[in-house]
């Protein structure tokens, strides 16, 4: 097991499907295809891979840097790489909060996948029709109990997997996870296009149609591609930047950050090829977020001959989807507070095992006992958390980091390009120092100008 300053390091491909994992999660099958599809197709694909280019692969690279550079979770790493006197690492502390707080809904959103694996796999569904398929969630959300034995499994998992540690448990079952997961979802889109009619649905998907661009507004769709762009990488909370930290320096960041972006997109892009062609087959309007996954596919399953089958291959496949992203960022977690506050790995998954049960009582209560309680502007308690990490935490800390590896206040644009260019491979240009000070902020500042405004 290779290491350095006694901190373990993934392989290569490791390194790869961790992160890989990490940034693909839920927000890439549901929200990615619904958001292509009413901005216009094609014409939205392509601003879409155009801002990945120009803002989600830079502020990846640099929060990656921060990691291999520092070999340290967020807060140290801030304290390893600022100016002696300099309190960057303050906003570490806001990075491991947002850790917490995504995981306290994102592990209850990650129990519905699983839970609904289980009712495909047992047969829950068969013979259902009309109301009475989207009923089964309703069912769900009522139920505190069900609800919390789901997550509960999520989450007792996913610290699980950590306590064999970096090598022997997060990247051996990411590895498996990923592996497992592109399987599937090549399987499920063969399935899907071959369907009656799946060339309606791939056309509203895949053909460039200005009309439905002019009906939202061009700037509109300018804007969409934009934030799916950004928050596609789970960028802004130092998630990524722990996974540098466990990086050899063999070979350069921004070939490795260039990897994990394209895994990520094509994920998000064959989830398409599953949804649209599945619903139009069907008849199934897509609808956007949990009514797209739990009421408007399961239709489409049920209708399905072996429907059965692929239901719960479907589910199955968004289970690994989401539980990557959290054992990923339980890894964040995890490697805070044992450097932080100097705990073995042990006591530290204890700990959290317990604390991350606790915290996820608030979303499972918010759907039944608690539904009247709206924290945020009307919104109910996961729209609120996801409010605040989304909006808030994400942009404003993608946005630190830019700030703090450009300037020489913080870590300076000179020794983040010496990092990031360091090893064999694609190498980042200094020339592009100008852009990444002024209109990368810039561009982040558009985004979250723009989240408080819709």
């Amino acid at each position: 097991m290779s290491k350095e300053q006694g901190r373990e390091k993934f392989g290569r491909l490791g390194f790869i499907l961790v992160s890989a994992g990490c940034a693909i999660g839920i927000g890439n099958v549901w929200k990615f295809p619904y958001v292509a599809g009413q901005n216009g197709g094609a014409v939205f694909l392509l601003f879409y891979l155009f801002f990945l280019v120009i803002m989600g692969i830079p502020v990846l690279l640099m929060e990656l840097s921060m990691g291999r550079a520092s070999r340290k979770s967020i807060v140290q790493s801030y304290k390893t790489l600022e100016k002696k006197g300099a309190k960057w690492h303050i906003h570490g502390w806001f990075c491991v909060a947002g850790s917490y707080l995504l995981m306290m809904y994102y592990t209850v959103v990650s129990g519905w996948m699983l839970a609904y694996f289980w009712k495909f796999a047992s047969g829950e569904f068969e013979g259902l029709k009309g109301e009475e398929v989207g009923a089964v969630f309703d069912n769900l959300l009522s139920n505190p109990a069900q609800m919390g034995i789901f997550t509960g499994i999520m989450v007792l998992g996913g610290f699980l997997v950590l306590s064999f540690g970096v090598k022997k448990g997060l990247e051996r079952v990411n590895k498996f996870m990923m592996t497992g997961l592109l399987l599937l979802i090549a399987v499920l889109a063969i399935k899907c296009v071959t369907l009656p009619n799946a060339s309606e649905g791939l056309k509203f998907y895949l053909l460039p149609d200005l009309n439905r661009v002019r009906a939202g507004g061009f700037d509109k769709m300018v804007v969409a591609a934009m934030s799916q762009a950004f928050f596609t990488l789970s960028i802004g909370i130092g998630s990524m930047e722990i996974m540098g930290s466990y990086m050899a320096k063999d070979y350069t960041l921004a070939g490795e950050a260039v990897k994990i972006t394209a895994l990520d997109t094509m994920v998000a892009f064959i989830s398409g090829l599953i949804i649209f062609p599945a619903c139009f087959s069907f008849g199934v309007t897509p609808a956007e977020g949990p009514s797209l996954i739990f009421v408007a596919l399961p239709h489409v399953f049920t209708d399905m001959s072996g429907g059965r089958i692929w239901g719960a291959l479907f589910f199955l496949f968004m289970t690994f989807a989401s539980f990557s992203t959290v054992t990923a960022v339980f890894e964040n977690i995890v490697g805070s507070t044992m450097e932080n506050f100097k705990l073995s790995r042990t006591k530290t998954i204890l700990l959290n095992a317990v604390l991350l049960l606790v915290l996820s009582l608030p979303c499972i209560l918010g759907f039944n006992l608690w539904q009247n309680f709206r924290p945020i502007a009307g919104r109910s308690v996961l729209e609120s958390e996801d409010f605040i990490v989304s909006n808030i935490l994400l942009p404003v800390g993608s946005l630190l980091f830019v700030i703090f590896c450009m300037y020489k206040f913080g870590w300076g644009a000179d020794k983040f390009f010496a990092e990031a260019n360091e090893g064999a491979g694609l190498k980042i240009s200094p020339k592009l120092i100008l852009y990444f000070k002024f209109v990368l902020p810039a561009l982040i500042l558009l985004i979250l100008i723009s989240g408080f405004i819709s």
